[in-house]
């Protein structure tokens, strides 16, 4: 799986040792992960590099039998998968990565 991330999302990662993502803030009631190289560099190349002109790919392996609760959602077109994983759900989540989370693509704005 990826997520594609801004620096201030990447720095509580990298507190946590690469182990973890942060707990979401008010109004953000899902943690969005996609499943496919290409939409994560799209979302950080467009939308990540404006907080702080910087946007990062992380990617990281999570247990099938947990993810397996939660269905795929298509959000435009074929490449646009991603799981919606209810804020609430997120410390259980966290749990069920294996392995480190690692970054493997980084972005800047063309400022």
């Amino acid at each position: 799986m990826f997520r594609p991330v801004g620096q201030k999302e990447l720095d509580l990662v990298r507190e946590g040792g690469y182990k973890a993502f942060p707990p979401r803030l008010p109004g953000q009631p899902f943690f969005y992960t996609v499943l496919n190289l290409d939409y994560a560099s799209d979302i950080a190349q467009r939308w990540n590099t404006q907080d702080g002109d910087v946007g990062y790919i992380t990617r990281f392996q999570v247990r099938a039998e947990y993810v397996r609760r939660y269905s795929v959602k298509t959000v435009g077109g074929a490449i646009h998968k991603e799981y919606w994983i209810p804020a609430d759900d997120l410390a259980e989540f966290n749990r069920n990565i294996v392995g480190l989370i690692e970054v493997v693509a980084e972005f800047r704005s063309g400022l």
